[in-house]
């Protein structure tokens, strides 16, 4: 069916009314000489809508004249149609030709380069050995070469161990992969805060002074592990003020704090379930259909014309089959499926609603605990009202176990 659409919109097709008293014989004399009539529609007893080929037309009036009946075009579809209105429209065409000119002549430019991977070395000094190799914006595609490109920037900056330079359409991206020296670390000056609120539990030091110990009840933003080491003779004052001057006495050692820190942290939930609950689910029904859009017309090539489904939930994925370069041809395919869907109540006892809502309030406390959290203890309450409800609710109160220092950096 797929190959026939497109042939018939290629070779061009006429819709067309047929009227007479001998309607049936008019379709079966045009089966019977091999012509295919397709979307064939009664409006009447005395007349009828039906599809056609433009190469059928001909033998379509030696039919019409011996069955007696007469017919007129209603629409005219297809290939050869669009071309000849566009053929009488000489100054469209040449508007056409010049934006396709235009079109191409701007793909031809690199609009935009952009750069990715670098760390120490700048935007600027990478753009400057690719300019070297031909390769800055406005200029055209073949002035410059990506393994050229690459090359320079590797011989300018031998910190840099791969270069890769990828054209897509008008943009260039640049990627650089520097050198790792082994053992050399960037450390930064830096403390270790709380993220969240908490009790302390156990805090490990690997480097840094701690400012917290086990048993505080700590805020967010806290400095947790300090990344000011007060030298020997300085009080508490004076690492808070760490450009104090003093006589005979070390100054502050600035590094980047590292620890763990662990905390008793609480989270609440909140969950409710209806006793009796309408829902829409899916029957597992379902129908596909592929168009083909062309110039902003639907041309149906495979499925049904009208989806046979009162209530349906539907997905379309559109493929754009003809592109070159940067220019779209206005062809779509669009692929599309629908799924039947019901509605119907659901009945639960008050258990199943206790544990689906205990369910729901255990996914929200999930959604904001992290990842790795071990938890203590976990409470769960019924919330009661004063008047029976449809619905129950439930409370969960978590308490975990889990890791609440984030690095935060500062200029010493």
């Amino acid at each position: 069916m797929f190959i026939f659409k497109l042939l018939s919109f290629l070779t061009g097709y006429v819709r067309i009314m047929v009227r007479g008293n001998n309607l049936e014989k008019f379709i079966n004399m045009a089966a019977g000489r091999g012509i295919f009539l397709w979307d064939i529609k009664r409006l009447d007893s005395r007349n009828i809508l039906v599809s056609a080929r433009l190469s059928a037309v001909h033998p379509l009036r030696h039919i019409a004249r011996a069955t007696k009946c007469r017919f007129e075009f209603k629409d005219r579809e297809g290939l050869p149609f669009l071309l000849s209105r566009a053929r009488r429209r000489k100054s469209l065409l040449a508007g056409a030709a010049v934006f396709l000119l235009g079109m191409y002549m701007l793909s031809s430019f690199i609009w935009f380069v952009d750069i990715e991977g670098n760390k120490k070395i700048t935007d600027g000094q990478i753009l400057e050995s690719a300019s070297k190799a031909g390769l800055k914006k406005w200029v055209f595609k073949w002035n410059f070469t990506p393994s050229r490109v690459e090359s320079v920037i590797k011989e300018d900056y031998p910190e840099i161990s791969w270069a890769g330079v990828y054209v897509r359409g008008t943009r260039v991206k640049i990627q650089v992969a520097e050198k790792v020296i082994p053992g050399v670390r960037d450390e930064h000056p830096a403390h270790i805060v709380a993220a969240k609120a908490g009790l302390i539990k156990e805090i490990l030091v690997l480097s840094g002074n701690p400012a917290v110990k086990e048993g505080d009840t700590v805020v967010p933003g806290q400095i947790l592990i300090s990344g000011i080491i007060p030298g020997p003779g300085l009080s508490i004052e004076g690492e808070n003020n760490p450009g104090q001057e003093r006589s005979g006495v070390m100054e502050n050692t600035i590094v980047q704090a590292k620890g763990l820190v662990r905390a008793r942290v609480w989270y609440e939930g909140y969950g409710e379930a209806l006793l009796e609950e309408k829902i829409t689910r899916l029957t597992g029904d379902e129908v596909s259909r592929v168009c083909m859009k062309i110039a902003g017309k639907e041309i149906i090539l495979k499925g049904p014309k009208n989806i046979p489904f009162i209530e349906s939930t539907g997905e379309s994925q559109v493929k754009k089959p003809l592109q070159w370069r940067n220019i779209s041809v206005p062809v779509e395919l669009i692929t599309e499926k629908y799924h039947e869907t019901e509605r119907y109540t659901e009945q639960r006892t008050r258990g199943q609603a206790l544990a689906l809502a205990e369910q729901r309030a255990m996914a929200q406390v999930s959604r904001v605990m992290p990842s790795g959290s071990r938890v203590m203890v976990r409470e769960v309450k019924e919330v009661s009202v004063k008047n029976p409800e449809n619905l129950v609710r439930i409370s969960v109160f978590v308490e975990t176990l889990e890791d609440i220092g984030v690095e935060k950096q500062f200029k010493p």
